[in-house]
């Protein structure tokens, strides 16, 4: 028996607060040109203790991603954050215009689906909804 065999009352999980991914350092510039510029997000202000590592956070609606910085940084090409999308199709066309690589996926049946990446080459999931 491992430590994860154990009884356990269900959590009472809500939501999901936020998504982190991870960034080089330096490169806030490109972050914000990319979610505030490209993905139409907000730029929220981080804690002036937390401001001091760089990175950023963004937030639209009740989406929030959080960037932090890695000195060691490696793009999630695999583990992502799948956004679901009000305009779906309405919001591939200017990120198409603006030359961002969408790659439309048609695996699952009914579900309408691409994948973007940030400037880091972290991969973003976007879904109809």
């Amino acid at each position: 028996m491992n430590e994860y065999n154990h009884v356990m009352h269900a959590p009472s999980f809500t939501r999901i607060d936020h998504v982190q991914l991870a960034m080089p350092p330096g490169e806030e510039g490109r972050a914000r040109a990319f979610f505030v510029g490209v993905l139409g997000m907000n730029e929220s202000a981080k804690p002036e203790n937390l401001a001091q590592r760089g990175g950023c956070w963004f937030a639209s609606g009740d989406v929030q991603i959080h960037l932090g910085v890695e000195d060691e940084f490696r793009a999630a090409r695999k583990a992502h954050p799948a956004l679901r999308c009000s305009d779906y199709t309405r919001l591939l066309q200017p990120l198409r215009a603006k030359g961002i690589e969408v790659i439309e996926a048609a695996d699952i049946p009914g579900v309408q689906r691409a994948h973007i990446f940030d400037p880091f080459g972290n991969r973003i999931e976007l879904i109809a909804e």
